[in-house]
């Protein structure tokens, strides 16, 4: 984000004007006045990601503008990051500048952090990484108080642990999650929070089950699985499912399962035209599954028409959806056999045209 984008004193009107846009977008499918959830002003942004831009042994942080890869804006100040984030950034730049062994044809540097307070940062390269790093790395780690990973081709150090531990409040009660480098997270943890919190205030108790699709490393699994008889959540992540399997031991869930495959295998699974390997570990046969609601966090593609014409068949649909262009071609299906019930935008990226949107489906009376 450029310093002309951040005007906090105007957070919450950009936030209303996109909100309508949304709505108005939406007007065809008649839903209901939306619930909005809006974000900190600042100090909300757990991960970011910088170019580093070399001046003989000096060393900026960069952004480029779309289509001007030839025109750096130097980052001296970027008060969206999260605390963590904000306190490392020139402790880091200043840290790099001065070690040789550190700065070295350094391209890239990633910032993953936690509502928790942990801090993972991640150094890329455009040249192999030897002992010299390893020991002025291990330094800078214990300066920062901070976990290190160093990435060059094909090469890929890590100085403890390659992820952060992060900490929930969601309706009351706390949920653990290992999020890995690398893997999928939501980038702003206050309204991953109240994301989660509306799909519980939604979802009441029941004696059936909930199928997920792109789950993750169990975002939302573990609060909905307190609704739900079991709950059968996929994701074609190997390291994302991992991280999930460890969050449901560290969380004491005993209702979920996670298979490794993607919305569309599961789909095929579903309509028994592929047999995968990959469910045989399940307790039960997946058509022993009650389930009544299905759960979708689609990426910016959204769902592709195999999943459509699955989420059909479903009572209830919970549309966790980053993108309201995909949304709208994929509600123009959905509303033929269903209606909106429930409906909520989260400003996740304040400041940008982005718009997080929450749609709860239920299927129409025949």
């Amino acid at each position: 984000m450029l310093a002309e984008q951040y005007q906090p004193d105007r957070c919450e009107a950009l936030f209303d004007a996109k909100a309508q846009a949304a709505l108005e977008q939406l007007s065809p499918f008649s839903p209901p006045a939306p619930a909005l959830y809006g974000s900190p002003p600042n100090g909300y942004r757990l991960r970011a990601e910088f170019r580093m831009w070399h001046d003989g042994d000096d060393l900026s942080y960069v952004m480029f503008p779309p289509g001007q890869r030839d025109a750096p804006y130097v980052i001296d100040y970027f008060p969206i990051a999260g605390p963590k984030i904000a306190e490392s950034m020139e402790p880091l730049r200043l840290w790099l500048k001065d070690t040789p062994a550190l700065r070295r044809k350094l391209f890239q540097v990633e910032f993953l952090s936690t509502l928790s307070g942990e801090l993972l940062i991640t150094l890329v390269y455009h040249r192999p990484l030897d002992e010299a790093w390893v020991a002025e790395a291990e330094g800078l780690a214990a300066q920062l108080n901070c976990k290190v990973i160093g990435r060059s081709r094909k090469q890929k150090i890590t100085l403890r642990e390659d992820w952060v531990e992060e900490t929930l409040n969601i309706g009351g009660d706390q949920f653990r999650y290992r999020q890995p480098e690398q893997c999928f997270t939501q980038p702003n943890g206050h309204i991953n929070q109240k994301m989660a919190e509306w799909l519980m205030l939604h979802c009441e108790r029941t004696h059936t089950d909930l199928l997920e699709l792109y789950c993750g490393i169990g975002n939302f699994t573990f609060p909905l699985a307190k609704r739900f008889n079991r709950v059968l959540a996929t994701e074609l992540s190997k390291k994302a499912t991992e991280a999930a399997r460890w969050n449901t031991a560290i969380n004491g869930t005993k209702n979920v399962e996670f298979a490794r495959l993607s919305a569309e295998e599961m789909t095929s699974a579903f309509s028994n035209t592929r047999h995968f390997r990959r469910l045989e570990h399940l307790s039960q046969p997946l058509n022993d599954y009650q389930f009544s609601t299905l759960l979708v966090d689609p990426p910016r593609a959204g769902l592709d028409p195999a999943t459509l014409k699955l989420a059909g068949g479903f009572e209830r649909i919970l549309y966790i959806s980053c993108n309201p262009k995909t949304l709208n071609e994929n509600l123009s299906h959905l509303v033929s056999t269903h209606q909106i019930e429930q409906l909520a935008f989260f400003d996740q990226f304040p400041y940008t045209e982005h718009l997080e949107s929450g749609v709860i489906l239920k299927r129409r009376a025949i």
